[in-house]
């Protein structure tokens, strides 16, 4: 998208606002943040809306700049292949509608395609990447602004046709056309380059193409320090030069959250397993067999196999001869996703044929003394994936043994596996209607970790009454079936299938918007229950208003009401409310806590927003940071809660001031006639905004932020107070919106708006 582009954003949100759309506004501009930083919660639910509000305002540009970015934000750094194709086709499609192909962003529809495309299945899918990418590239001008980020994708295409020789002349060109265009190429064409390079056998060219794009710009700047350290690491890796690759790579923490690196570090991690410096260990194998099934779901079918190849190799040199195994059977069965396995076989076999030469770790005792052995284990510092293979011979028909056994594999990432062997010993073998509680919930998780619903109703139905609901009631939490959940539940609580049920109706209930159904269903059982629970139900009594059973829970934990009935409503302090903002990320306000779980909010909010100064918020009362361990930090730390909802609105409007900071004295009394009249205000302003001296031009401090008065309070009175309060100053304080909603004196707060760049 390039300057034009942005211009276009710019101006859209200034008509946006000015029609009163203000949080639109606001996040509009937020879009492509949200996808290059990673705010996925936020993009996800912001760019859909969007697109929704776009649409029903017949804008059509800014519906595609929207889903674009939408679009992006799943494709780019997540990865997402084949589940991301339908909607990459339909966005390319709306690009080419009449009133939406001018839009100087439309090329980038292709582009989204094409990545769409080779997430799923690079070599699957170069010859429609090739083509589709060459038919929009040659109508394109270098100087265009899509032109590179077209031209790296059709590099990438030759790459993985297995063409790298091609993809380097073609990417050295695209250079030379950039050059004369007085254009710099991007940092992620010179590291394709240095793909292709590397495919080609030229590590050495691979090397200095990537160091050669270190100060290019980046269309992604904010991954390019991760992705530029893990492809600096695979080709340092291939030139043996070890010690250098290891301090290229970057940490699992760093790149842990970005899938589109998840293959090249696994690549690079392989090739350098045998030194000293990393470490090949359990850890590393539960990690990327996540990854596997992170990919299993979004339909990334290469990147699937690539990595079961290489973690199965891993896997052999630790001789986790069980994993390899496992590993080798789930790359020939992903092969047939692929549209193209060439070689997939060949090294699948491979796989298979180093598993069979390699033998396990002795095992620390005998067979029939494994389980003791197991429970004796220092839990930090066993190797779960070793007692897998040690505990095998006995899974499937000792009890204790299977139980350890298939949990231990559930917890590495293999739990259809330990449910195969669970089934068989309760199910095929044994009696599950008469099996003990904990085997029937060991076995419920794994199938529900396994996505084999079926099977788990199939199970579900040998149960007695009150386990089969359970069961039911466990499996449609997981998968948000909320109505199903609460009904599953019901009849497990009906049936006495104890506390566990009645957690999981109140969590329904709580989800279905019923919180007094869920309060009283725990309330019930309030001495059998953990504090996690009676704190459950302490929020949902409130959002119910049902302050009987609030002070109720408040005995239980210990917090003291000081009154006896009605609505609970004391001053505990100040804490910081975690709030949605309109750009779908985060706002903090500063609230008084009132009651074991409602706050009343103290800062006046922006126009527009869904809650205000004022306003009685049910909060969730665990706290979302632990408390400083410093006594001298304690004394300044205001504990932050999630919202839940808005209880009660305090019905207070807010009206904006901007202009030239006052004295220290004349703000000081601003400030004490807003507090004497219970009016709260807040300076969202820093120490660095300024504005403009009207007639020397020089920066001057600024002040803007917004002051909120209850229902009972007109504008006209607040208008006439702060021109009261602010007629001595010596620069003017401008409220344009409130003079124009009164209709007083608009052509003053113009022309200060105007004189001082407000």
């Amino acid at each position: 998208m390039d300057v034009d582009i942005w211009a276009w954003v710019g101006e859209t949100q200034q008509q946006l606002s000015e029609a009163g759309n203000v949080g639109l506004a606001m996040a509009l501009g937020d879009l492509p943040a949200q996808a290059y930083e990673g705010r996925y919660p936020q993009l996800d639910v912001m760019a859909p809306a969007i697109a929704q509000q776009a649409q029903a305002l017949e804008l059509p540009w800014l519906e595609f700049y929207a889903r674009y970015w939408h679009l992006l934000g799943r494709i780019g750094d997540r990865a997402q292949g084949a589940v991301a194709i339908d909607d990459a086709e339909q966005l390319l499609s709306f690009a080419q509608r009449e009133d939406v192909r001018e839009c100087p962003a439309t090329p980038a529809a292709v582009e989204a395609l094409a990545l769409a495309w080779a997430n799923a299945d690079g070599p699957g899918y170069a010859p429609e990447r090739l083509e589709t990418l060459a038919a929009v590239i040659e109508e394109l001008a270098p100087a265009n602004p899509a032109y590179t980020g077209l031209v790296t994708q059709y590099v990438a295409a030759l790459t993985d046709a297995g063409r790298p020789g091609e993809a380097v002349g073609y990417a050295e060109s695209a250079v030379e056309r950039l050059r004369a265009a007085e254009r710099e190429a991007s940092w992620e064409l010179g590291a394709e380059s240095a793909r292709a390079l590397l495919a080609a056998g030229r590590a050495d060219d691979a090397l200095n193409a990537l160091q050669a794009a270190t100060d290019f710009q980046a269309d992604d700047p904010v991954a390019k320090p991760y992705r530029d350290g893990v492809r600096r690491a695979l080709i340092l890796a291939a030139l043996g030069r070890t010690a250098e690759a290891v301090d290229a790579l970057p940490d699992l923490d760093v790149i842990g959250e970005h899938p589109r690196v998840f293959v090249e570090w696994a690549e690079a991690v392989s090739k350098l397993a045998g030194s000293s410096q990393i470490t090949n260990t359990w850890q590393l194998g539960r990690v990327l067999r996540q990854w596997i099934d992170y990919f299993g779901m979004m339909g990334g079918y290469r990147a699937r196999v690539e990595l079961a190849l290489i973690a199965g190799d891993l896997a052999v040199a630790r001789q986790g001869v069980w994993q390899a195994g496992l590993l080798a059977d789930l790359a020939e069965s992903s092969a047939a996703e692929l549209r193209v396995s060439e070689g997939v076989a060949e090294r699948v076999a491979a796989l298979r044929a180093a598993t069979d030469a390699t033998t396990e770790p002795a095992a620390p005792g005998p067979v029939e003394e494994r389980v003791a052995y197991f429970d004796a284990a220092d839990g930090y510092n066993a190797d779960p994936e070793r007692w897998v293979g040690w505990l095998a011979p006995l899974s499937g028909r000792d009890l204790e043994a299977t139980r350890r056994h298939t949990t231990t594999l559930g917890f590495l990432g293999y739990p259809s596996t330990g449910a195969d062997i669970y089934w068989q010993l309760l199910v095929d073998s044994g009696d599950i209607a008469a099996a003990e509680p904990d085997d029937v919930a060991y076995l419920t998780t794994l199938l529900v970790e396994a996505r084999q619903d079926e099977r788990l109703e199939q199970m579900a139905a040998l149960l007695p009454r009150d386990a089969q609901h359970l069961a039911l009631a466990r499996l449609h939490s997981a998968r948000e079936r909320w109505q199903e959940a609460l009904e599953a539940a019901e009849h497990a609580v009906a049936a006495g299938a104890g506390v566990e049920a009645r957690r999981l109706l109140a969590g329904a209930a709580q989800q279905l918007d019923d919180p007094a159904k869920g309060a009283q269903t725990l309330l019930e059982v309030l001495d059998e229950l953990a504090d996690e629970d009676v704190w459950r139900m302490v929020v949902m009594a409130t959002a119910a208003e049902d302050w009987a059973t609030v002070r109720k829970g408040a005995a239980k934990i210990g917090m003291p009401i000081k009154s006896t009935e009605g609505p609970i409503d004391e001053e505990m302090g100040l804490i910081r409310i975690i709030l949605p903002g309109p750009d779908g990320g985060q706002r903090q306000v500063l609230s008084i806590r009132t009651g074991p779980a409602t706050a009343r909010l103290a800062l006046p909010q922006p126009r527009g927003m869904e809650y205000n100064a004022g306003d009685l918020v049910v909060f969730d009362p665990q706290l979302l940071e632990p408390v400083p361990e410093d006594p001298q930090e304690q004394q300044n730390f205001v504990p932050p809660f999630a919202a839940v909802q808005i209880l009660r609105s305090g019905g207070y409007t807010s009206f904006f001031f901007d202009g030239a900071a006052p004295s220290e004295e004349d703000w000081a009394e601003f400030t004490e006639v807003m507090a004497e009249r219970g009016w709260p205000m807040w300076v969202y302003s820093d120490e660095n905004y300024t504005v403009t001296h009207p007639t020397s031009g020089e920066p001057l401090p600024g002040v803007f932020g917004w002051v909120a008065v209850p229902p009972d309070v007109s504008a006209v009175e607040v208008d006439a107070l702060l021109d009261d309060a602010t007629e001595r100053w010596s620069h003017p304080l401008a409220w344009l919106d409130l003079a124009k909603e009164v209709d007083v004196e608009v052509e003053r707060h113009e022309r200060i708006v105007k004189e001082y760049g407000l």
